[in-house]
């Protein structure tokens, strides 16, 4: 089970990506560089949310 601190760094960050994801879906994008932008920040959260729930697992794995 994830810590509570971990948790809620896990639902901001998506809260952030499904926020980015609607903003795609919806057009938002001015261009093709806001919209290469926008995916770069989804990315990046992607990659600090998968690295998050390692460090969870790990975690959880250190306490046994």
């Amino acid at each position: 089970m994830m810590d509570k601190t971990l948790e809620l760094l896990d639902q901001k960050l998506e809260v952030q990506i499904k926020g980015l994801q609607d903003s795609l879906g919806t057009g938002t994008a001015k261009d093709y560089a806001d919209y290469q932008f926008m995916c770069g920040k989804i990315r990046g959260l992607l990659t600090a949310q998968m690295e998050l729930n390692d460090l969870a697992k790990n975690l959880e794995h250190s306490d046994e």
